[in-house]
């Protein structure tokens, strides 16, 4: 009977250590190591020659190939008071949106270090390469309504260099953050130009269906011999009406000075919309409808006479077999006043494209 007890005795307490030991292991550290992997098919029906989509699209840009849109492997360190992201990319989407960066630049996805400047409130001081303050729409696809980025998530900063001050508040429901930029997506700021711009961001969640926010920007982003002034302004909300229904609005307008030290502006603007269905947690769809209208050709230059007015449409099948895999098909349509795209080598004013994507967070 005392070797029995013995016994229970011992194996008690081996399995005790061994669940300490597991726990130990298991436990969270400082450092999280994590990755994203979103390949691609897409097929365009006007069927470009050099198989490169039309030059305003920087996502998924590759007619009838498969390929990858993003990659990326991700440090991120987290204290109390400390917090840090280094992330590496590769892909067709770091091929076209750094295209202006040099050497070994093209190739960070995400670089930042960040110090919480107060023990008791959620006030952090973040330097360096990070994502943009401004719009809904993120790189990482899977994070996203719809496969595609909207025209005006392709027209505006997906990331920035710079320095943030941001706050948030103890209940988490507002953020507000002040910004010191390097450009309009810039990670080296223009040769010649020897000014900061600068940006701003409200952000307030009141409860989980209901999500508003307001950004802005305000610099040049040309040399100091060509300097144009531009204002930038980003409005959305994102409501959950009901569990299973979502929807987003968005109205972005920016503004640029037509000439040096000049009193004119030119103007372009972009309304959005995105209605979501998710009838069960593997399904989800979407609709999108959007307008870009830049008539001078501050973003999107085309030479035609009404310079580049677009309507677009798209729907978004997504099937989600486990919670950090995504499958999804997506159809689009776009639409100009005048004939900015080519088929065949013909001008003609429409585009229709099919994208397919899968997407893998690990």
């Amino acid at each position: 009977m005392k070797r029995t007890i013995l016994y229970i005795s011992v194996l008690l307490t081996t399995i005790v250590q061994a669940q300490d030991s597991a726990d130990k292991v298991a436990a969270p550290g400082p450092l999280k190591i994590t990755g994203y992997v979103e390949a691609y098919y897409g097929y365009d029906f006007n069927k470009p020659l050099n198989n490169l989509r039309p030059n305003f699209l920087y996502s998924y840009n590759r007619h009838n190939e498969t390929n990858l849109n993003l990659g990326f492997v991700k440090a991120n360190y987290q204290t109390e008071r400390v917090r840090a992201n280094l992330a590496l990319g590769a892909g067709t989407y770091m091929n076209a949106n750094y295209a202006a960066e040099a050497g070994t630049l093209k190739n960070i996805f995400e670089a930042n270090a960040g110090y919480k400047l107060s023990a008791r409130k959620n006030l952090w001081l973040d330097i360096g390469i990070m994502p943009a303050h401004i719009g809904y729409e993120s790189a990482i696809g899977k994070d996203n309504w719809t496969l595609t980025r909207s025209l005006v998530a392709e027209n505006s900063p997906y990331f920035e260099s710079g320095i943030k001050a941001g706050y948030t508040t103890d209940d988490g429901k507002l953020q507000v953050a002040a910004l010191m930029l390097n450009g309009w997506q810039r990670i080296t700021r223009v040769e010649g130009n020897s000014l900061i711009s600068y940006g701003s961001q409200l952000y307030w969640k009141p409860s989980d269906r209901i999500t508003v926010n307001y950004s802005t920007f305000f610099g040049t982003d040309k040399p100091d011999s060509a300097r144009l002034w531009r204002s930038y302004h980003n409005v959305y909300g994102i409501f959950q009406i009901t569990p299973r229904l979502g929807f987003t609005a968005g109205f972005d307008i920016g503004r640029e000075q037509t000439k040096l030290n000049g009193k004119a502006y030119h103007t372009w603007y972009t309304p959005v919309g995105i209605l979501r269905i998710t009838p069960g947690s593997k399904w989800a769809f979407a609709l999108r409808g959007e307008y870009f209208s830049d008539e001078d050709g501050v973003i999107i230059s085309t030479g035609t006479a009404n310079g580049f007015k677009t309507i677009g449409g798209s729907i978004n099948v997504d099937y989600l077999p486990l919670t950090n895999i995504a499958l999804r098909m997506e159809a689009r349509y776009l639409k100009s006043n005048d004939d900015i795209f080519l088929k065949n080598n013909a001008p003609k004013n429409d585009n229709t494209s099919c994208t397919f994507s899968t997407a893998i967070n690990f």
